[in-house]
């Protein structure tokens, strides 16, 4: 009988394949810090997006995965460079004026703009925890502050010191020269103005672990590395990281793909063993620009979690991670539909069927049931009909499709109901265009209102769908789907839809009849 772990070690799920890799990695012997680290890292000059819970939640199902094929344990760390100097003001934050003045200084060492907390770096570092927080994850967070000033960071700061040559090698060969001509992988932290420097070192002192450099007014100061006076440049501190912390796994966006040596000769070069690693495709917003922390542009995981349920966002994380993916508010409902699609066909599924699909990896194995009886995009077209303003709105109208279902039996659904309402209010509804039917439109219309007054039976979805179909064929629509976006178009303002039985089930005979009699008396396109 084949088991869990055995169907895991086969499993074709990118999960478990990224698994296999880092289980690779202690094939002779366990790791000695007695556990496998997965790390994820943060630049807090911004206030955190999709992206950044991408990789919680992508390195979260990794580790879920590394857990069922091996018995070692495992710790997730989250990394906050909130050490880094603040290079720019982000376009999305309030009181610019005052961060302006705070340029290059530490993130944590900037004022909080909202008032809110000790520092800017705090204020985002909370931020980013709340949304984690909010999804469940089981993380450390680090901060690069309390990492540098606590002392955890002095012995690999130390021997950066000693190995400094070597690190300016792997550094320089990827320079311009002009660049390298100023370039140190150490930046110190000015003891009067607590600005980050980027100076030229004169001097690295290995015995006793300090660098010498002059301001910029040109004045001579001679610091220790350690204790957070002095911090690494990113990328040096990438890899020194890793060597520090012994990390196993980091994943990471393609636009850092090219860096990947640089990360791993560091991190060789201050003792460590380089990591298993994994490039994923940008996100973009709905215009193809990547997604960006300082502008603000694309969704935010608050706008997402205004319009669907988190394990949709999960859902959309979890495909193709490989694929760049646009990250706007069209692909919500899409979505949503598809996580409960995989949610209903679950129970069915063999293990190895079950380990590929989605929702094993969003839930950890533990698999919820779906109780959305009707479908996201079915609910907003309901709201568009209906003209609904809340949810109890539209439950009028799913109790006579699904009269066993309740707010109180099926939370899935009574908060989609919620969320279809607010979507179609904010989205849809200001976009909505209707038009008139042309003249073989006019007379298919007419046909199906007729059927449907005629209509004895139960309204059955797809008894209501092959009548449909009928009505479109016996009145020369080729290819049909035109007849079904004149139905789209003319009844409900927009170019695609459910499948018009469904939703002549959901909505009610009677009220489409009347739909369909206000579209052919002007009223809609009015």
């Amino acid at each position: 009988m084949t088991t869990l772990r055995d169907a895991a070690m086969n499993s074709k799920a990118w999960p478990f394949e990224e698994a296999r890799r880092v289980l690779k990695r202690y094939e002779k012997k366990p790791p000695e810090k007695g556990y496998v680290l997965f790390e994820t890292g943060y630049g807090p000059s911004g206030l955190p997006h999709i992206g950044t819970f991408g990789e919680v939640a992508r390195t979260t199902m990794i580790r879920r995965a590394f857990e069922i094929i091996s018995d070692i344990p495992t710790r997730l760390f989250c990394f906050s460079d909130d050490m880094d100097g603040m290079r720019k003001v982000p376009e999305n934050v309030p009181q610019q004026d005052m961060l302006r003045a705070h340029l290059q200084k530490p993130l944590t060492s900037v004022p909080d703009p909202f008032g809110e907390y000790p520092s800017f770096g705090d204020h985002n570092n909370a931020m980013l925890r709340r949304f984690l927080d909010t999804f469940g994850f089981e993380y450390e967070f680090i901060s690069a502050t309390a990492f540098y000033k606590s002392g955890q960071f002095d012995p690999t700061l130390r021997l950066a010191a000693e190995r400094y040559d070597a690190i300016m090698e792997i550094m320089l060969a990827s320079l311009r020269e002009e660049r390298q001509q100023t370039y140190s992988c150490f930046l110190p932290i000015h003891p009067e103005t607590g600005r980050v420097l980027y100076v030229p070192i004169k001097h690295v002192d290995a015995a006793d672990g300090t660098i010498t450099f002059d301001d910029e007014s040109g004045r001579e100061w001679t610091l220790p590395v350690t204790g957070g006076q002095v911090k690494l440049q990113w990328k040096p501190d990438f890899g020194a990281r890793w060597a520090a912390l012994d990390v196993d796994f980091e994943m990471y966006g393609k636009d850092h793909s090219t860096n990947t040596p640089i990360y791993d000769g560091i991190c060789e070069v201050l003792g460590g063993r380089k990591p298993e690693h994994f490039t994923y495709e940008l996100f973009l917003d709905d215009k193809g620009q990547k997604i960006s922390k300082s502008k603000g542009n694309g969704l935010s995981i608050d706008e997402w979690l205004t319009y669907a349920a988190t394990e949709s966002l999960s859902y959309f994380m979890y495909q193709k991670p490989k694929t760049a993916k646009r990250m706007h508010f069209d692909v919500i409902p899409k979505a949503v539909d598809e996580y409960h699609q995989q949610l209903r066909a679950f129970p069915g599924q063999t293990p190895e069927q079950q380990l590929a699909n989605p929702v094993w990896h969003i839930h950890g194995g533990d698999v919820p049931d779906s109780n959305l009886a009707v479908p996201f995009q079915m609910l907003l077209n309901l709201a568009a009909a209906s003209g609904a303003q809340d949810k109890e709105g539209l439950w009028g109208f799913i109790r006579n499709y699904a009269p066993d279902a309740s707010p109180r039996t099926h939370p899935d659904l009574d908060a989609a109901a919620a969320f279809a309402v607010r979507y179609f209010n904010d989205f849809v509804a200001p976009g909505r265009s209707f038009r008139a039917p042309s003249d073989k439109e006019r007379a298919a219309l007419e046909d199906l209102d007729g059927r449907l007054a005629a209509w004895s039976g139960p309204a059955d979805a797809e008894a209501l769908q092959t009548m449909v179909f009928a009505v479109g064929t016996e009145h020369g629509f080729e290819p049909l789907r035109d007849w079904f976006q004149a139905l789209y178009q003319v009844l409900l303002g927009a170019d695609q839809g459910p499948r018009f039985g469904g939703f002549v089930a959901l909505y009610g005979i009677r009220e489409t009849r009347a739909l369909i009699a206000r579209a052919l008396s002007g009223d809609l396109a009015g």
